[in-house]
């Protein structure tokens, strides 16, 4: 098992892949979730940041009134290494702006689900 964690700014935005993206494009974390889910990741998580910051910029705190676009994200995906690295591959370009954490995870055998 493995586990990959992408950290970005909320306001990080997919890349426009149809017509309607044109107007809007959909937001980053959006859109891995979806594709995620389309390619069989077994399991993702966006996780609710209450603070934090990313390489660069100062803290954020969450507040529901003021959180601000670059607030930090994060998203957990879980599955075997090996589809986790062909989904890595797979959106590669939409993945030049994130932080990338991989992790891996050995299990004991007998607790393998």
């Amino acid at each position: 098992m493995g586990c990959v964690r992408l950290y970005f700014p909320e306001w990080t935005r997919a890349n426009r892949s149809r017509l309607w993206h044109h107007l809007s494009a959909p937001a980053l974390a959006h859109h891995l979730l979806r594709v995620a889910r389309r390619d069989g990741i077994e399991q993702a998580i966006l996780h609710r940041v209450m603070a934090g910051y990313l390489k660069g910029q100062r803290v954020r705190h969450y507040h529901p009134e003021t959180a601000g676009m670059d607030h930090p994200q994060c998203l957990e995906l879980i599955d075997r290494r090996e589809r986790l690295e062909s989904f890595l591959s797979s959106h590669a370009e939409e993945l030049r702006k994130v932080r990338l954490v991989i992790l891996s995870v050995a299990l004991p055998s007998q607790v393998q689900a």
